[in-house]
């Protein structure tokens, strides 16, 4: 067995409000346990950065378990298989997985890893278009909220890790797309991969007018990565019968355990028989390969591209998180040990 030492980061406090750097602690010298039977030893080359993290850090109830205080955080990760215990992976082989954590290695069980092909694409896609985020874009659009050619989509946090792929793929289907996002270089990028219009949500005086202009026929589906303000907006012009996909909720940040209060326009959703359905990505395993297939097919006919945020070394993932939170992040965030 190696004697590599590890770094991870533990929660070390629940935040009040938006969490800070202080929120986690860094732990050095962390010793790696000897591998059991069908256990790999991973090292990253990758560790994702994603705004569920916000939810895995309060006591409040969720659709998973908090971290409690003392616990490695939670995260995915792409790496390379260092030793092995396993008859499905060998020393060389790089694998994905949701349940590498913030660490530089991880000792792994083989049931919950997938092989990465660096021959097929960069390892880190595995991490965003053809992982995770890409698989969240497709299901929430095909499987969710069934969006048909000629309706208007709108994506909230546009060119973020699934908005920019969500974006592509709905493009690509024959929809309007609009993109909303918090810069207009944000806009310009989301212009770049074919949105046709593009929406400014922090330097519009009136965010519902702003979507009425553009939508004028109204909001066939909402693809929704933020809830709060933006959200009300959007119900402010929804189509008849059209459809909220509640995929994040990352304007909570600040507030999150508190009451979500807004503006209360369920009437909106009465009026236009809309629904609003909320979805995980898990929800949809048995679809993974279908994702993959209409995923790497797009990007091989060059109607997908992807842009990403990467922050170097192990220090910064507490940086890199805050980052993403207040949407000062441009593409996937990513940290590259």
């Amino acid at each position: 067995m190696t004697n590599i030492k590890n770094r991870r980061w533990v929660l070390d406090h629940y935040p009040e409000g938006m969490p800070g750097e202080d929120t986690f602690r860094l732990e050095e010298d962390v010793p790696i346990a000897a591998l059991g039977d069908g256990e790999v030893l991973v090292q990253a080359h990758y560790l994702s950065v994603d705004p569920y993290m916000r939810g895995r850090i309060s006591p409040a109830k969720s659709y998973a378990a908090s971290i409690e205080p003392g616990q490695l955080m939670v995260g995915g990760g792409v790496g390379e298989v260092i030793e092995s215990r396993s008859d499905k992976y060998s020393a060389g082989d790089f694998v994905e997985t949701m349940g590498f954590g913030w660490q530089e290695f991880a000792v792994l069980g083989d049931r919950g890893l997938n092989k990465v092909d660096p021959d097929l694409a960069p390892i880190e896609s595995s991490l965003g278009w053809l992982g995770m985020p890409g698989r969240t874009a497709y299901f929430g659009l095909f499987h969710v909220a069934n969006i048909q050619p000629g309706e208007t989509i709108v994506i909230s946090a546009a060119s973020g890790a699934v908005g920019q792929v969500a974006g592509q793929l709905a493009r690509n289907h024959g929809c309007k797309t609009v993109a909303i996002a918090s810069t207009e270089a944000k806009l310009d990028w989301c212009k770049e991969i074919g949105y046709g219009e593009g929406v400014n949500y922090k330097t519009e005086p009136d965010l519902a007018a702003a979507l009425a202009r553009v939508c004028p026929d109204g909001i066939d589906m909402y693809f929704d990565n933020t809830s709060g303000p933006i959200q009300d907006a959007v119900m402010m012009n929804l189509a008849l019968h059209g459809r909220i996909a509640l995929c994040g909720t990352i304007s909570l940040s600040a507030t999150f355990g508190q009451p979500d209060i807004g503006l209360r326009l369920n009437r909106q959703l009465l009026i236009n028989r809309a629904r609003m359905e909320g979805f995980l990505v898990t929800d949809f395993a048995a679809h993974f390969e279908e994702a993959n297939q209409a995923l790497a097919k797009a990007h091989k006919e060059g109607n997908l591209k992807f842009r990403e945020d990467v922050m170097d070394g192990i220090a910064n993932m507490p940086k890199a998180f805050i980052k993403l939170l207040n949407s000062e992040n441009f593409g996937k965030q990513m940290i590259k040990i």
